[in-house]
């Protein structure tokens, strides 16, 4: 009785963690958290993508301080020039952790129940731009939605998410799938490999018809137009014309909240309560 062999399958860690169980840890994974949302009540998500190292600005200022302070007392260390100009471009972006706290309060504010919302924000529940988003959300009183992921350096939630609407995956595959199964828009901040990864995939999605339509909203078109270079593409023959519109740019919450909700309107789909944006 004292051999492992005897404890039941779902009583047993080690054998759930074997190579060959990993296709009911993949259905575990998928499964917890979709009972979860539904037992919440969450039909619709609005998807925000972004940086994680995008702070607010009181902090991007402090930040950017110690890295003058830093980069003056040794002028000739090349290292710490560098993280100087990189402190002065975080610094120059953190006006969009503001914007996305903004969109986070509208989309909020459009559910009649704010509390239990049936159409809430939905991050990776880490902090910069994805802590703004759930922050603003919670600034309004309402639910709000983490998808956070095992990673070698540990990564926790940012303290905005409702407990009990923050998971933790371990499988990006599965994670990606909760964020797109109820998605209404998606909208993309400045961000690193992990926010291209996922507007890609969901571009790729879009593109391919492997889901349905829906505004897909690019927030500052400077660093996008760099990021990306549609032109390029299309001359390249690589893309289409019609791929160049799956998207579009905006700078504020309101540009943002007005372009999608405008979308649905023309789509037929009311999925705020009749909020017609701000």
């Amino acid at each position: 009785m004292a051999s492992p062999s005897y404890l039941p399958g779902d009583a047993d860690p080690a054998f759930l963690q074997r190579e060959d169980t990993r296709s009911a840890r993949l259905q575990l994974d998928y499964l917890k958290p979709e009972l979860l949302l539904e037992a919440a009540g969450v039909r619709h998500v609005i998807v925000v993508f972004g940086s994680t190292r995008i702070p607010e600005p009181a902090d991007a200022a402090r930040r950017l301080e110690a890295a003058r302070t830093a980069a003056a007392a040794a002028p000739g260390d090349a290292e710490l020039r560098r993280r100087l100009a990189v402190a002065e471009r975080l610094h120059a972006k953190s006006g969009y952790y503001g914007v996305a706290r903004e969109f986070g309060r509208l989309v909020a504010g459009c559910n009649p129940d704010p509390r239990h919302g049936s159409t809430v924000i939905m991050t990776g529940g880490g902090p910069g731009i994805m802590e703004a988003a759930n922050r603003g959300a919670f600034d309004a009183g309402a639910q709000t939605v983490g998808l956070n992921i095992e990673l070698p350096h540990e990564q926790f939630p940012n303290p905005y998410v409702t407990p009990e609407l923050c998971f933790r995956f371990h499988y990006f595959a599965m994670r990606k799938l909760h964020f797109l199964q109820r998605a209404r828009a998606l909208v993309a901040f400045p961000g690193g490999f992990g926010t291209l990864d996922e507007l890609f995939e969901a571009l790729t999605l879009l593109q391919t018809r492997k889901m349905g339509m829906l505004p897909v909203v690019l927030v500052g078109e400077q660093y996008w137009r760099r990021v990306i270079d549609i032109p390029f593409l299309l001359a390249e023959g690589v893309i289409d014309p019609e791929d160049a519109e799956l998207f579009w740019f905006a700078e504020d919450a309101a540009s943002i909240w007005n372009g999608i909700t405008g979308w649905h309107r023309r789509s037929g789909t009311d999925i705020f309560g009749g909020c017609d944006g701000p």
